[in-house]
């Protein structure tokens, strides 16, 4: 009895899929896809628990499912979109989609981005504003794709750059101590330091760091300007901007701001690298006390750009 009321219901949703407009079909899909998201948001919710062994193999796994269940539904979507004249054989799309792949991925992108798509006449030419539509939502879905295949490489890299810097800090008894990567990452890191040396709080905070590097590299204005050139604003201008960017905002610091500290706390700093060699800051004040500065920087750490993080002894990892 059972299989035979799940049989009429299945009868009976076909039924009603079968009389469906396209608007309604459209508001189908994108419900479908919502559904969707919401699964893989629970899934993910769920597999974030366990140890990160455990959550790797399952985030994996929730993945692969995601995957077979999307490339599943664009395919059943797709289907439906054909059986209402959507393919690129006709010209009920436009006259210029002659691939048929291309003019499937166009529509599906026209269903998810939740444009209004009407069947047109032969001949007639969609309007102005779907086309400028659909033109953002093909966009979107390329850029998407693009920063999936981007994450795939940085993710890829990253593991190699910590592998090398994992094999240079080992013999040395040292180990990264994870920074917050909010912008601030250089700042915190010296603070960090900074705090790992007194045996307590820090002296400096992030931002009372920031605005020491800003006020250092205004008085000593002659050091730092030769880096500011440009064609299309003075060198002035420019060096100004950015000095009010390390003091008041989350602009990522670089190697300018590590030398500027270096003078203003008169500390050695030594930032080691698993994808460039390690760079070596104020030297003239290394003593053999253990009172230098340890960082560690990371190009492959979030896809996003530079990361730095504290190096500390091993077992040794303050907040």
């Amino acid at each position: 009895m059972a299989d035979t009321n799940a049989s009429e219901e299945t009868t009976i949703d076909a039924s009603k899929e079968q009389y469906e407009t396209v608007d309604e079909m459209l508001a189908r899909h994108r419900q479908e896809i919502k559904q969707l998201q919401n699964k893989e948001t629970e899934l993910k919710k769920a597999a974030a628990k366990g140890s990160k062994a455990e959550q790797k193999a399952k985030k994996k796994q929730v993945e692969e499912d995601i995957s077979k269940l999307s490339t599943k539904l664009k395919e059943k979507q797709l289907k439906e979109l054909a059986s209402q004249g959507f393919s690129s054989s006709g010209s009920n799309i436009s006259k210029d989609e002659t691939n048929e792949k291309k003019g499937d991925i166009e529509t599906l992108v026209r269903a998810i981005a939740g444009v209004s798509v009407t069947v047109q006449q032969e001949h007639s030419k969609p309007s102005k504003s779907v086309k400028r539509r659909e033109k953002r939502a093909k966009e979107e879905a390329d850029r998407e794709q693009r920063i999936k295949e981007e994450q795939s490489n940085v993710t890829s890299d990253r593991m190699v750059e910590n592998q090398k810097l994992e094999k240079k800090l080992k013999p040395l008894g040292l180990t990264v101590s994870e920074i917050k990567p909010d912008g601030h990452c250089l700042y915190r890191a010296v603070e960090n330091q900074l705090a790992s040396l007194s045996g307590g709080a820090s002296p400096y905070t992030y931002q009372n760091l920031r605005e020491m590097a800003a006020a250092y590299m205004r008085e000593y204005k002659t050091d730092f300007i030769p880096f500011f050139l440009s064609e299309t604003e003075s060198a002035e201008e420019r060096f100004e901007k950015y000095c009010r960017e390390v003091e008041s905002t989350a602009a990522w610091g670089g190697q300018l701001e590590l030398g500027a500290l270096t003078h203003c706390l008169r500390k050695h700093i030594m930032v080691f690298s698993g994808s460039f060699p390690d760079v070596e800051m104020g030297k003239e004040y290394k003593s053999g006390n253990g009172s230098s500065l340890k960082l560690s920087y990371h190009r492959h750490a979030f896809g996003l750009g530079e990361h730095y993080n504290s190096v500390v002894v091993v077992n040794n990892i303050t907040a």
